[in-house]
């Protein structure tokens, strides 16, 4: 039993040849019992809802994505709050901060953060969270969503120990991606040091196939084996990091199995 917490099935990779329901058909051969397709703009949002309106064991999120902020107006805002009403839309997403390609200029990444966690509060939904060299910031600013009830997650962690602490002392969750089989990744300790009831697994898909996948197009399929790499970095059966970050997805989502 196995959850993708964060994918991209509406990316242009998923073609008219390989769709995205037939990813969706493979993820739930391999075990794969639900998974939430992450919107970044309101086209893309809306395109994500339509899949997981499509299938019972698929939702979605909703979000501007950093790099898009510079153009995030107030009926971009206005459109992805309608989007995240709907029933099938579970959270806002993929929303934060990225200080690595600076697509859009940091104070406008940080006046639409805020908006978007705002908007969370008000709608009682869950964030996802891009962070990418942007620690500090992306601290500071879900310090101030926990105090206003807002839960999220840091998806693809790959921060540092302060931001990691600070993320589990508002209570958010930390998911790992496919990185964490690579031979070369380097923080072991982080990801043992993450409670188990506060961890989630997912693909990125199509990014980060893991290994044994790696160098193909990454799908919700391939979440088993970033399980296994969890698994085999904290000691545990992948059975019960299936089981328990399965769990641990649908309470985040709100997701009733």
């Amino acid at each position: 039993m196995f959850f993708d917490s964060h994918c991209h099935l509406t990316d242009e990779r998923f073609s008219a040849e390989d769709t995205p329901d037939a990813a969706v058909a493979r993820a739930l051969e391999a075990g794969v019992v639900g998974l939430v397709t992450i919107g970044v703009g309101p086209e893309d949002a809306a395109a994500a809802l339509d899949i997981a309106e499509r299938h019972a064991g698929v939702w979605s999120s909703a979000g501007v994505h950093p790099h898009d902020a510079a153009g995030a107006d107030a009926a971009v805002l206005e459109r992805i709050r309608e989007l995240a009403r709907r029933p099938k839309c579970v959270a806002i997403g993929e929303i934060g901060l990225d200080y690595h390609y600076d697509n859009s200029p940091r104070e406008a990444q940080r006046r639409v953060f805020r908006q978007q966690l705002e908007l969370a509060a008000e709608l009682g939904l869950p964030v996802a969270i891009h962070s990418r060299e942007a620690d500090a910031d992306t601290a500071a600013l879900l310090g101030d969503a926990a105090s206003a009830g807002v839960v999220g997650v840091l998806h693809c962690f790959s921060g540092e120990a302060r931001l990691l602490e600070a993320a589990l002392a508002a209570g958010w969750y930390i998911s790992f991606a496919g990185v964490v089989t690579f031979r070369k990744y380097d923080a072991q300790a982080l990801l043992r040091a993450v409670p188990a009831e506060r961890l989630l697994v997912e693909t990125d898909a199509p990014y980060l196939a893991p290994v044994p996948q790696r160098g193909k197009r990454n799908e919700p399929a391939f979440v088993p084996f970033v399980a296994a790499g969890v698994a085999a970095i904290r000691g545990e059966d992948p059975a019960a990091v299936g089981r328990y970050t399965t769990e641990n997805a649908r309470r985040f989502y709100g997701i009733v199995a």
